[in-house]
């Protein structure tokens, strides 16, 4: 008995001794004595840091984009009239520089066997009608036969033809003005002979005057037919016109797309050629105008700005550039109920609240 019992004890004491506990005895009771505080490991307390801000409240305006070019004055219509038929000149009531209206000869030719033949072809076309109306009549009382009435008929018919083919050569002995003008140049002599397609002279039309010019492909999203424009001449005149043509095809080499602005020219003071600068005003657009200090970007490298709304949490608001002025950039897309963060915009994130220090003038547009 005694030695099953040293045995058991034997056991107990290196199951004890196994489990490590051996050196706390009364550990456990001594830190449950202990105070609580005690005990525990005291841990850091988690602060959150709220940042301040500057922002603005944004003052809306509406702005018109302006794009300058470079150009140049050109005539609204430009012809070079040709001789429609051979012969020597008989007729050229024109000089240089001289005002003509649309319709007016330019320059006539000889031609007495032309005039001649309209003659024969009105003689012949009264007798195919005679010769018609009587023929009818014979039908009408059975005298002849309808195969003759059907040659009558085709007579009359050849002989009308015969008469527009003598008019339209005789009204090519006249060469007329397509457009009132100012005869620019004249290439002909009077008793000249000139073959059909000789140039004869140039003219004209300076009613309006056009500027033509180049808008860049960045800008001419923001210009339209209709759209006002100012333009300086080169001595320093201005003038108001509309664009009246914006080309749809940019040009292979400069990837530029180009614009006409018609001027009234009533007088015909303003020339062809004159250099001139053309001021486009593009359609208003609500907008606001900031400091470039305070534009940033967003993670994709999306332009825009830092605003906060009514909660104080910033966010990021994407704007579309419509203009770059002395006073700063003009940007659209600004949201109505924010503020615009004007410093300390790049130390926020999107959803971060921030305590708002409100300015006024700093990004108002002031």
């Amino acid at each position: 008995m005694h030695r099953a019992f040293a045995i058991i004890v034997l056991v107990a004491a290196a199951i004890w001794v196994g489990t490590g506990k051996f050196a706390s005895v009364g550990s456990e009771e001594a830190k449950a004595a202990q105070p609580k505080a005690e005990t525990e490991t005291a841990q850091p307390a988690q602060t959150t840091v709220v940042r301040t801000v500057a922002a603005v409240v944004p003052n809306f305006a509406d702005h018109a984009r302006l794009i300058r070019l470079s150009g140049n004055t050109g005539a609204d219509k430009s012809t070079v009239l040709a001789a429609r038929t051979s012969g020597i000149i008989s007729a050229l009531p024109i000089e240089k520089g001289a005002a003509i209206a649309d319709g007016t000869v330019v320059m006539s030719i000889e031609g007495p066997d032309v005039i001649a033949g309209v003659a024969t072809a009105k003689a012949l076309l009264e007798q195919r009608s005679q010769e018609l109306s009587v023929a009818e009549k014979l039908f009408k009382t059975g005298n002849t036969a309808e195969l003759s009435l059907i040659g009558t008929r085709a007579a009359k018919s050849a002989a009308e033809a015969q008469l527009s083919q003598a008019e339209a050569a005789a009204d090519r002995l006249n060469l007329h003005a397509p457009f009132g003008g100012v005869v620019e140049s004249v290439d002909v002599e009077l008793g000249e002979w000139v073959t059909a397609g000789t140039p004869v002279a140039t003219l004209l039309a300076l009613d309006p005057i056009v500027v033509r010019a180049e808008v860049s492909e960045l800008d001419v999203g923001y210009v339209a037919v209709g759209d006002k424009a100012e333009v300086r001449l080169v001595n320093g005149e201005t003038l108001e016109g509309t664009v009246r043509h914006l080309a749809k095809d940019a040009s292979a080499t400069t990837r530029t797309y180009p614009v006409e602005v018609a001027l009234p020219n009533p007088d015909g003071r303003i020339p062809s050629g004159m250099t001139a600068e053309v001021r486009l005003f593009t359609k208003a657009v609500r907008s606001v105008t900031v400091p470039r200090s305070v534009i940033t970007l967003s993670s994709e490298g999306e332009l825009g700005l830092r605003v906060v709304g009514p909660d104080n949490v910033a966010k990021f608001a994407s704007v579309e550039l419509i203009d770059d002025t002395p006073k700063g950039l003009v940007l659209a897309g600004v949201p109505d109920d924010a503020r615009i963060i004007v410093a300390g915009q790049d130390l926020v994130r999107d959803g971060e609240t921030v305590n708002v220090k409100d300015v006024t003038g700093t990004a108002a547009g002031e």
